[in-house]
């Protein structure tokens, strides 16, 4: 396998809308495509008022380089949703659906941006990314010898869980991993690397800014951890805890089933159960990691927004 150019008409099939893994009530859609966007401010526009319609909550972003975003509703809302998308020329979608069993978003935002996932660096992943791999895939390299697996989230997903062996690069914002790029990886551009997210678009970035850099043999997960963990048994499986999501449900596990994840909703980092057994832990509030960065000011504004989103979302 060599990684090489990928014109856009290689782009990976676009995935139709999937029954969620179970009959839970809540229908949750990840999705993104690299496309150009030629009038991104009419595009959301018309997004904001089609979720509005849909009494969808979550975040679509738009930019000039495509759509991101992950958003909940019923499940006939959800297939509109796509269903529109489709109509207007998103047609080779990384696109994945699941369950879950409350509303897993406080509210609706559409928002446009410079990028749909912030690099901070200018890469072509319309045209040069990596070699895409099926989880089956995935877990033959990943048995070889001779691979840097990389994880290209931040420190605060890691922590929910891995796969055997990644290396963890630290980052705070997928903006400094270009800077841990020419530290970390200096040298190595002759061996194969092995890079994966949670859905795949931090890695359609990742690949192609190591393709930039001269790196030979890149590879990443095609569908992301999500599409591994919905596909590979566990008793296949070289995952290692639960993958974190930026939804209501913290964590997910095999099947894509909610999984047994606490976040703090203060800082956003996900908790141990020793760490929700604390005395520093107030939910919605405070936990370990942040109980002693914010003011007893900050503090009284985060229980009234606790005490708000539990009366929506009892």
């Amino acid at each position: 396998m060599t990684a090489a150019r990928r014109p856009p008409t290689m782009s990976p099939p676009p995935a139709s809308p999937a029954t969620p893994p179970t009959d839970l009530p809540w229908t949750v859609a990840a999705l993104y495509q690299f496309r150009p966007v030629e009038d991104p401010a009419a595009l959301r526009d018309t997004l904001l008022t089609l979720a509005r319609s849909l009494d969808l909550c979550g975040t679509l972003l738009i930019a000039p380089e495509g759509i991101n975003g992950t958003v909940a509703g019923s499940s006939e809302s959800i297939t509109a949703l796509h269903d529109t998308l489709i109509s207007l020329g998103f047609t080779r979608m990384e696109y994945k659906e699941s369950g879950a069993p409350t509303r897993p978003f406080r509210r609706l935002k559409v928002r446009l941006k410079q990028e749909i996932v912030t690099l901070g660096v200018p890469v072509e992943p319309r045209e040069q990314v990596g070699t895409y791999l099926t989880p089956q895939e995935w877990n033959a390299l990943l048995a070889q010898d001779d691979v840097i697996v990389v994880d290209t989230r931040n420190r605060y997903e890691v922590k929910a869980g891995t796969f055997q062996g990644a290396v963890d690069p630290g980052l705070d914002a997928f903006r400094e991993f270009p800077a841990w790029v020419d530290e970390h990886l200096k040298g190595a551009e002759g061996k194969k690397i092995a890079m994966f997210c949670t859905g795949g678009i931090r890695c359609e970035k990742s690949t192609s800014l190591l393709l930039q850099k001269g790196f030979r043999d890149v590879y990443h997960l095609q569908g992301g951890i999500l599409r591994y963990l919905e596909d590979v048994p566990p008793e296949e499986s070289r995952w290692e805890g639960e993958c974190f999501v930026f939804d209501g449900r913290v964590t997910v596990g095999h099947g894509l089933m909610p999984g047994s994840g606490e976040m703090c909703h203060s800082c956003g980092w996900p908790l141990t159960a020793e760490e929700v057994g604390s005395p520093a832990f107030e939910r919605g509030v405070s936990c370990p990691q942040c109980v002693d960065r914010t003011t007893d000011a900050q503090k009284a504004a985060f229980r009234d927004r606790q005490r708000m989103y539990d009366g929506l979302c009892p």
